[in-house]
């Protein structure tokens, strides 16, 4: 099997389903179009030109993120990213906390070192029109579950939130989502959050104090985000300003 970044460049999006099924988020849904390209598909008709932009754009600085092979309207045609995600790794004991917080503030740090692209704007139909640019490419949505882990090592997926932005508002994001998890009281994997986010904190160098309201107000705001969800964002942007005052270096 050929590297995963290594693919023919010949497709073009088709109209129809094309295969299986092999993933559905908030807004798209991807599918399998053989061993080595994925079709993203966004459900609503949503423009995905200021995504395939800003993938281009990072993949051109030499950032792990899948690419784009071809697009046309709400379909994007990319290669396919085989491994478990991080989130998966963590649940299998495949990889430490400690680990999986390093490559999640490693893809952080990397990330906020590609500028932002001059000519992209936020796109009319772009659920956070009222949030202001920044100096760099931000992600917005850089979680476990949208790492996956290559043999050529961490790819990030999943750009739909991408745009312009700060570094501390990515890592602001990054920490209330984990946190989010962390005090769900019923949730499973409530214990093995707090640790991750813990972790995270003290392995980045980014204090997302500045952002924090910001990242609250987004994820309070999120789409499709259910009640309970939505309930749970005040809590877990308090426990980030706790665990930052725990996790600072003297």
């Amino acid at each position: 099997m050929p590297p995963a970044d290594v693919v023919p460049h010949d497709a073009a999006p088709p109209a129809e389903v094309p295969g299986p099924l092999l993933t559905s988020g908030t807004s798209a849904d991807v599918y399998a179009l053989d061993d080595h390209r994925v079709l993203r598909r966004y459900r609503e008709g949503r423009d995905a030109g200021p995504e395939v932009e800003l993938l281009r754009h990072v993949r051109q600085h030499a950032y792990p993120a899948p690419e784009v092979l071809d697009a046309a309207g709400s379909d994007i045609v990319m290669t396919r990213m085989h491994g478990p995600t991080l989130l998966q790794a963590l649940g299998a004991g495949e990889i430490s906390i400690a680990d999986a917080a390093q490559v999640l503030a490693d893809l952080h740090a990397r990330l906020h070192l590609v500028p932002a692209p001059r000519s992209w704007q936020v796109p009319s139909d772009h659920d956070w029109q009222t949030l202001s640019g920044g100096p760099v490419v931000v992600h917005l949505d850089l979680h476990p579950g949208n790492v996956i882990l290559t043999e050529i090592g961490p790819r990030v997926l999943d750009w739909a939130n991408s745009r312009t932005g700060t570094a501390e508002l990515d890592v602001a994001v990054t920490a209330v989502l984990i946190a989010e998890v962390a005090v769900d009281a019923g949730g499973d994997y409530s214990q093995a959050a707090r640790a991750l986010l813990a972790a995270f904190l003290h392995s980045s160098d980014v204090s997302p104090l500045s952002a924090l309201d910001d990242a609250a107000a987004l994820r309070s705001t999120a789409p499709l985000l259910l009640p309970g969800e939505r309930e749970l964002v005040p809590a877990a942007a308090a426990l980030v300003r706790t665990m930052v005052a725990l996790t600072s270096n003297p």
